[in-house]
């Protein structure tokens, strides 16, 4: 069946690897995420740091909320050797008429940070997005001063795409951002999928 005549309707859905599991995100793992919120996480969000779990809790209920809305999927980062969760990640930006998404508030507690973990959870996400659900482009963007997440994209695949200019205010400080932008189309997938599976196979 082809892309155009499938329904793109993205739902909350459990995504497991070898190294990490995505689990639709719930209040249950408000203390774990503010375990893992160590104020370096935050060097480059847009939100100020975590002062307490109410903090977070209402961090993830503003999440469902979008979610309920139909325009993201959340997810816990889930660590399967200790089942610790390490952070979150999750599908912004539906685009259901332009099967379009964006993956995005993504962070990972720096212990885990360079390691398989990431790599795979970028791949289910992916690979769910592609090969399930249909989109025709995954998009990611990151702070154009974060050198390790731009790096981090680019070897998941992803095309640069240029600089949005002042594209976000981080309202706790008054930051500026410039933004980068990726994306992956369809027709480049295989080729990231391949790539990202010898990644992980090694």
């Amino acid at each position: 069946m082809q892309a155009g005549r499938m329904s793109f309707d993205p739902q909350p859905v459990l995504l497991e690897g070898r190294h990490v599991r995505l689990e639709p995100l719930s209040l249950a793992h408000a203390p774990g995420l503010l375990a893992a919120a160590v104020p370096e996480v935050f060097r480059y969000l847009i939100i100020p740091p975590f002062a307490s779990l109410a903090d977070v809790e209402k961090y993830v209920a503003d999440a469902l909320t979008a979610q309920a809305a139909g325009t993201e999927v959340a997810f816990a980062t889930v660590r399967r050797n200790d089942n610790r969760v390490v952070g979150t990640t999750r599908f912004i930006d539906i685009r259901r008429p332009h099967r379009g998404l964006e993956i995005g508030w993504t962070w990972i507690t720096p212990e885990a940070q360079r390691t398989a973990l990431n790599t795979e959870a970028k791949f289910l996400m992916l690979r769910q997005a592609f090969e399930a659900w249909g989109a025709l482009r995954v998009q990611l963007k990151t702070d154009a001063n974060n050198a390790q997440s731009r790096s981090a994209i680019q070897r998941i695949g992803a095309k640069f795409e240029g600089v949005l200019r002042k594209q976000m205010l981080r309202p706790h400080d008054g930051y500026e951002r410039d933004t980068a932008m990726f994306s992956i189309i369809r027709e480049e997938w295989p080729a990231a999928k391949a790539a990202l599976e010898s990644k992980l196979a090694r």
